[in-house]
């Protein structure tokens, strides 16, 4: 017996697939958003240029060469933050981002062109001066780029070389703490400032980092975990 053709998908049917993959990235068009309180810091967190990610149009890894803001994830780490996964539905759903507007698993032209349209940046969200001094600051000490210098020369200077990697580590994770600290941010708030924290973005060089009991770093590479 023949087995039936797929049915062409033509419409959604809320099987919620692409909500739970990961929240959107944010467009400049999606500004109205925050400034309207739909979404506020605590939903959010920066991609900064240079970081390693996933390319969903060409499903590919690249190092971006842009800022993206992004939606957060669940607390189980998988899906939106703002999805709702026992009534499968979007909680802003009338509000929600020109991406998922645009999403259609059927279809990924109407996607392609609104992901193709200027992102929204930190400089679009946050205007507090001294925040924005902060932000310059962890971009200038905290930049990919001179952390991708410093890993290419690890094997030939060893231990000298570490040691810097080491400070740009423990200057992020300080910089968060005293944001929250002496300025009393959300802790929710800080990967929107800051990005990702390096402990976790510096995998992509093939580093790890392990805290020590006394508070220090150690920097090892992943396969000799």
């Amino acid at each position: 017996m023949e087995s039936k053709p797929e049915e062409k998908r033509t419409h959604c049917i809320r099987c919620g697939e692409c909500c739970l993959a990961t929240g959107p990235s944010l467009q400049k068009s999606d500004l109205p958003l925050f400034f309207n309180h739909v979404l506020d810091n605590t939903h959010l967190y920066t991609i900064r240029k240079g970081e390693l990610v996933r390319d969903n149009i060409n499903d590919a890894l690249k190092f971006t060469d842009q800022e993206i803001i992004k939606l957060g994830d669940q607390e189980t780490g998988k899906g939106c933050i703002l999805y709702d996964d026992g009534e499968k539905a979007c909680t802003i759903y009338e509000d929600r981002p020109s991406q998922c507007r645009a999403f259609a698993c059927w279809n990924s032209e109407e996607f392609k062109a609104v992901f193709a349209e200027p992102k929204a940046t930190r400089k679009d969200i946050i205007k507090d001066p001294s925040l924005l001094r902060l932000i310059s600051a962890h971009e200038k000490t905290c930049d990919y780029q001179v952390i991708s210098h410093y890993v290419k020369q690890i094997q030939q200077k060893g231990d000298s070389i570490i040691r810097e990697v080491l400070k740009i580590l423990q200057y992020d994770q300080d910089i968060r703490r005293l944001t929250h600290e002496k300025l009393g941010i959300d802790p929710r708030e800080i990967d929107l400032l800051y990005g990702r924290p390096l402990t976790e973005t510096i995998h992509m060089f093939g580093l790890t980092v392990k805290q020590e009991l006394d508070g220090s770093y150690l920097l090892t590479a992943e396969d000799a975990c």
